[in-house]
């Protein structure tokens, strides 16, 4: 079977992760650059990275890179793909991307030059001049980025993060893949007491839990390319079964969510429901001044509230020194907050052991990390 290069983007700041993920995978000539890793596999590769990543935000093959400063060495480059291997004559081909630092600075214009190639590239290749596009969707994407092309197939569809558990969220949601990120520094076993004070939809803690239990985070979903001919349908049978495998059934992880807010609490446990860990997860409605761990050993992980208007950043800075008092130095108590606040170690009365530059989307936050 035939290696694929690939990438998977992710959020900025887990870069690392998604290599120590892609590397217990069994991926090759794994690279990490900026928000992106690129690796290698074969088709049982790219099925399993779709299904067990956590942190990344789609699997796409890479088919091509090369230099283009005009519209004619875009079409070019683009034109000596071979889309073949990849589309069949009834498959619909939508292309979207990218431009920054580069000649070709028109997206629009770039996906239309991208579009004729392929089509005449497709034209070429099984002698007709009008496609149907109603078959399997091969999604085109590509970045121009300081006058380099690459060009990608999209194998996901819809991003990984879109694990299927969460279907209401609460506002601010924290992202599935930076929960899973945050859990990841955690370094929690199958038998961790994990705590959330501030639960919200309950994401982290939901992340946590399927970790812990060695759930795929895709297990539940569908991926573009299981649609693909070109792909074996075996692999991804296998895949799944091999998943379904290995979930730790008798894990004995434990996960507590807190929340002032009721909705809060019946959202956290209706979507563990969904994602089929409700029993190992209890959530009440309790304020952040009666946090008290029951448990000996526990992870705290939280994302608590901040806000945008000065009234809100006061009263998120009144709820960092409470937690200051709450969150009691203990070596058997492990603490990981995440927050966009700068002066957040002096108001929660002190410093990180360690810090990790995060992004919330697109607000720069630190992950404050407390295990001393």
């Amino acid at each position: 079977m035939h290696m694929i290069k690939m990438a998977a983007p992710c959020l900025f700041g887990l870069e690392s992760v998604l290599s120590g993920e892609l590397k217990r995978l069994g991926a090759k000539n794994i690279e990490a650059t900026d928000g992106k890793v690129t690796y290698s596999g074969d088709w049982n590769m790219l099925a399993k990275t779709n299904l067990w990543l956590r942190t990344a935000e789609r699997v796409l093959i890479v088919l091509d890179s090369f230099r283009a400063e005009t519209f004619e060495e875009l079409f070019q480059g683009v034109l000596k793909i071979p889309f073949e291997e990849y589309l069949g004559k009834d498959d619909a081909f939508p292309v979207k991307g990218w431009s920054l630092n580069s000649q070709l600075s028109s997206v629009p214009d770039c996906q239309s030059i991208i579009k004729r190639a392929v089509v005449k590239r497709m034209e070429k290749q099984y002698q007709q001049s009008w496609f149907t596009e109603t078959g399997a969707v091969h999604q085109i994407q590509f970045s121009v980025h300081k006058n380099i092309a690459t060009i990608f197939l999209d194998t996901s569809g819809a991003g990984l993060h879109k694990r299927g558990y969460r279907q209401t969220s609460l506002l601010a949601p924290i992202k599935e893949t930076l929960a899973a990120g945050i859990v990841d520094f955690t370094r929690l076993y199958d038998d961790s007491v994990i705590y959330d004070p501030f639960c919200g939809s309950g994401t982290l803690l939901i992340e946590a839990l399927l970790k812990g239990m060695n759930i795929a985070p895709g297990i539940n979903r569908h991926f573009a390319a299981e649609r693909w001919d070109c792909v074996p349908s075996s692999v991804w049978k296998e895949a799944r079964s091999e998943a379904l495998d290995s979930i730790k059934r008798d894990a004995k992880i434990r996960a507590y969510g807190y929340d002032i807010d009721p909705q809060a609490v019946e959202l956290t446990l209706a979507n563990a429901k969904k994602a089929g860990i409700s029993a190992h997860i209890r959530a009440k409605v309790q304020d952040i001044s009666q946090f008290a761990p029951s448990s000996d050993r526990a992870i705290i992980v939280c994302n608590p509230p901040y806000g945008k208007r000065l009234m809100e950043i006061k009263e998120a800075e009144r709820l960092y020194q409470k937690m200051g008092e709450v969150f009691v130095p203990d070596r058997d108590k492990k603490y990981y907050i995440i927050s966009p606040h700068e002066e957040f170690e002096p108001i929660f009365g002190r410093s990180a052991d360690r810090r990790r530059k995060l992004y919330n989307g697109m607000i720069k936050c630190q992950l404050f990390m407390y295990f001393r």
